[in-house]
């Protein structure tokens, strides 16, 4: 593939989206993105960053004064995504939780423009193909695993981008519930807190997902992103917390016994 991809991502203004267009931006890529009539608010004289969008309307603008090809259109308006689809050469999904099963249409756009190197369907989670949850959540891995098989019987080029916890969301608060800081006296800790996971900045998600679209190694995989310092246990993760603060914190281990039947409540 040339260095100089072109991308196309869907979901533009939202969490994961819009890191995603700053990096494409920043790579050097031709990037557009699929906007809904008028979507584009008058001018402001507003200085708008990927971390601070005062709106979706501010956020789009500014992607236009950085180069990015906003394109009229909607995914529920299949000659519009076609038309969209035609100009690029990677098409990046980052639809939100509901919008999982909306891809079977992107899917079938894609099927008729004929011309997609690659297509990254919304994933930025866990391997669906290797992992299993409880509900609510063994939901969305089963919408995750159909859009994967249809993209396969397709004969679609893919990559599934693997990137395990955003740190803006598991890490602002530590993963406690009924609050939005994290604490300073207190933490629950699910299991034994020895389990290692992944952890990864919204940002890094963009810049990886954007390197792994102009790369060929990653076609037709699952490509996770799996960083050597960021990968911890839950007790690790506390330390670097109590080290930062300079204080001890009291941990209280919740059982496994305890965790599922907090979930099925």
């Amino acid at each position: 593939m040339a260095e100089e991809t072109k991308i196309l991502v869907l979901g533009p203004t939202g969490a994961i989206g819009r890191h995603i267009v700053w990096a494409s931006v920043k790579a050097g890529h031709p990037t557009f993105t699929l906007v809904r009539k008028n979507a584009v608010a008058i001018p402001k004289p507003t200085l708008i960053t990927a971390a601070n969008p005062e709106s979706k309307e501010q956020l789009l603008e500014s992607y236009q004064k950085s180069g990015v090809t906003l394109l009229e259109g909607d995914i529920n308006d299949h000659a519009s995504l076609v038309k969209a689809i035609k100009q690029v050469d990677v098409v990046i999904c980052a639809a939100g939780r509901l919008l999982i099963e909306d891809q079977v249409k992107i899917i079938a756009a894609i099927k008729e423009a004929g011309n997609v190197k690659k297509f990254f369907p919304s994933e930025f989670g866990l391997d669906v193909d290797r992992h299993d949850a409880l509900e609510p959540v063994r939901e969305v891995f089963e919408e995750k695993a159909k859009i994967r098989r249809l993209v396969e019987e397709a004969g679609i080029p893919y990559t599934y981008l693997c990137c395990h916890a955003f740190t803006g969301y598991f890490m602002r608060n530590l993963s406690q519930l009924d609050t939005t800081v994290p604490p300073r006296d207190k933490v629950y800790i699910q299991g034994d807190g020895n389990v290692k996971g992944a952890y990864i900045t919204e940002a890094d998600v963009g810049t990886y997902t954007v390197k792994a679209a102009a790369d060929s190694r990653t076609l037709n995989k699952a490509f996770h992103i799996r960083l050597p310092k960021n990968y911890l246990t839950f007790n690790e993760v506390v330390s670097l917390w109590e080290k930062k603060i300079g204080k001890t914190l009291e941990r209280i281990y919740v059982p496994e016994e305890k965790v599922i039947e907090q979930i099925k409540g």
